[in-house]
């Protein structure tokens, strides 16, 4: 029975070792979000930059298939008025309606487009599935205060290209300190200075990356901040429970531990 218990234990142990390493093979560093930590929060104009980033740079290849248009005016997000909502959504490509046999313009109730090439990944999930500087092979609290690190892998990706090129069987490859394996096919999409924000931030390469990433996380747990008030929640009621079982415990056997000393 023990010899099955440790081969089980050491066969856990080498799965989970390989994981880490396969997760393992680029350079990802840290970047300081304002949504990091139990009591963080999505920066509002934050989340506008990188709405603007993805409509002016990764909407060109990628989508957002899963995020509804509408929830750009929700809070805790993008918070954009309604009209603007309305209006952009109106902007995006035509959709198909079954009901009229026909394609129609978007409208908020619709869903960000789908990517327009086969190669490129549906970025609606992204910042959930690619985990980096902080696991998910870390520690519970290292995610608990940092997040598991997919916006600080997505800024290093952005960031990582050292314009050195190669062509393998027809293909450009561009190496990235950030990828695996050291090389990607994708080209540099941000060069910096690729938009120009209305708020004046900085468009530098690192802003634009770092933007562009925040909002990237907010579209995949656009309910981060009401799951983070909730838990807060969940956890100030189980402190005051606790006190008050303790303090109901000590009331009860009081009088019993009185009599016992008594006798």
């Amino acid at each position: 029975m023990m010899k099955k218990l440790t081969l089980s234990a050491l066969t856990a142990l080498g799965l989970s070792a390989g994981a880490a390493m396969a997760a393992e093979g680029g350079h990802t560093h840290d970047v300081d979000f304002s949504f990091e930590g139990p009591f963080g929060s999505f920066d509002q104009m934050q989340l506008q930059r990188g709405l603007q980033v993805y409509t002016e740079v990764c909407s060109a290849c990628h989508g957002l298939r899963y995020v509804p248009i509408r929830t750009l005016s929700d809070e805790g997000g993008p918070e954009l008025p309604e009209d603007q909502v309305r209006a952009y959504a109106a902007n995006l490509s035509e959709i198909m309606d079954p009901e009229l046999d026909d394609f129609r313009a978007r409208t908020p109730n619709d869903h960000f487009p789908m990517s327009s090439l086969e190669n490129a990944p549906d970025l609606s999930l992204m910042a959930k599935a690619r985990a980096g500087y902080h696991g998910p092979y870390g520690t519970g609290l290292s995610q608990l205060f940092n997040g598991i690190g997919g916006p600080e892998h997505i800024v290093s990706i952005l960031t990582g290209y050292t314009g050195e090129e190669k062509e393998e069987a027809g293909t450009i490859y561009y190496e990235n300190t950030a990828f695996a394996g050291g090389w990607i096919a994708m080209a540099p999409p941000l060069m910096g200075e690729d938009v120009e924000f209305a708020d004046g931030h900085s468009n530098e390469l690192h802003h634009e990356a770092e933007d562009v990433a925040a909002f990237l996380t907010w579209a995949a747990e656009p309910k981060m901040m009401a799951r983070k008030q909730v838990g807060f929640t969940a956890v100030l009621f189980l402190v005051i429970l606790s006190v008050l079982l303790y303090l109901t415990n000590k009331a009860i056997w009081a009088p019993i531990k009185k009599r016992a000393k008594e006798a």
